[in-house]
């Protein structure tokens, strides 16, 4: 009587147990779908209390000021730092895409027209298309109906973008107010994660480590190494007179949180139609400063400020780049290589604690 009336508490403890952990799972996700309109917010918060923790901590140890206060000033240097001179150019950002886009409406730039000069110059194009099965006037509509369509899309969004600045300004606010809570709380978060997840306390420290590892290193260098890029192709553009610096300056950042091509992207062409205008000084000048300078800028400053901290081959950093930017849209960038570095990382841990050499099996014969 007493092994059946143990067998059913043991039973009976089972099933209370498997019922909470099933509503746990729906619990938690029911909560992360309540969150999904924030989902943005709440990740550039993390973020930001990532890079930021250390200045955080240093005004703690310097002038021992208030945790709030601590978190507060660092928040404004957060501002002053990323937030406001971003602001600016996305402002600017949009005011040349609008005027691009009434160029090319008004008939001022014919996209068609630049890359029929393209052909006529060179004639090995037409040719290459052709190696391909694909027709070169197909091509050439789709990249007009391209260049209109995108620049079509910053003047639709510049009017919803004023129509919608309050929402805009809520979610900054939000992102700032949930960072304001990571710079102060992250310690203490970071222990209740390492409390709730069932993976070892060991293992978790590891590889929270390694995420907050990642994610520094590809926001800032990434980041870094976008805006130097872009600076530079903006300035060469510039230099050059050719007119939308600023905008193509922009596109140029955004295309090179892309490894190895990004900025190549935007002055290649230029340089080719600047060769099939007979404007050979300029195209010259362009092709240079762009192999030697701005491409020399991410293969000297990617490998060091992403790379190294980040513990990635370069091809890997690229596969989980375009991954990234595939799934998940601009946030790619970081996301892509974090889930490449938590990847390996698991897969360290496995091998290291679970799939070690038997014991007969000598150094030199182990994998």
């Amino acid at each position: 009587m007493n092994k059946k009336s143990e067998m059913h508490r043991a039973e009976q403890s089972r099933l209370e147990k498997r019922s909470f952990l099933t509503t746990l799972v729906l619990v938690s996700v029911l909560f992360l779908i309540l969150l999904k309109p924030f989902w943005g917010a709440i990740f550039w918060a993390c973020i930001i209390g990532l890079i930021f923790s250390p200045l955080y901590r240093r005004l703690l140890a310097a002038g021992r000021p208030k945790p709030n206060v601590a978190a507060l000033t660092t928040l404004l240097a957060c501002l002053v730092i990323g937030i406001v001179p971003a602001l600016f150019v996305i402002g600017s950002f949009i005011q040349e895409g609008v005027s691009f886009y009434r160029r090319l409406q008004s008939g001022d730039f014919d996209i068609g027209a630049r890359i029929e000069q393209i052909q006529t110059a060179f004639p090995a194009i037409r040719h290459f298309f052709e190696r391909l099965n694909l027709d070169f006037n197909s091509v050439q509509t789709q990249l007009s109906d391209a260049f209109l369509g995108a620049s079509g899309y910053l003047a639709q969004n510049a009017i919803e973008f004023g129509q919608g600045t309050l929402q805009f300004f809520i979610n900054l606010g939000l992102m700032l107010y949930v960072a304001f809570f990571m710079l102060r709380d992250g310690e203490k978060l970071v222990g209740l994660l390492v409390r709730a997840l069932p993976l070892g306390d060991e293992r978790e420290h590891l590889l929270i480590a390694k995420f907050a590892e990642v994610v520094r290193a590809t926001v800032k260098g990434n980041l870094l190494v976008a805006t130097v890029q872009g600076m530079l192709g903006g300035f060469i553009f510039w230099v050059l007179d050719i007119r939308g610096a600023l905008l193509w300056g922009v596109v140029m950042t955004l295309l090179s949180l892309i490894p190895v091509v990004g900025a190549g992207l935007i002055w290649g062409p230029v340089a080719i139609y600047l060769f099939a205008v007979g404007a050979w000084p300029q195209g010259l000048i362009l092709a240079a400063f762009g192999a030697f300078v701005i491409g020399l800028a991410d293969n000297i400053l990617r490998p060091l400020l992403v790379g190294r901290d980040t513990m990635l081959p370069d091809y890997v950093v690229l596969l989980s780049t375009l991954g990234g930017f595939a799934l998940f849209g601009i946030n790619g960038f970081v996301l892509g290589p974090l889930v490449a570095a938590l990847f390996i990382a698991f897969w360290e841990i496995f091998m290291r604690e679970f799939n070690r050499p038997q014991s007969g099996t000598s150094k030199e014969d182990a994998p």
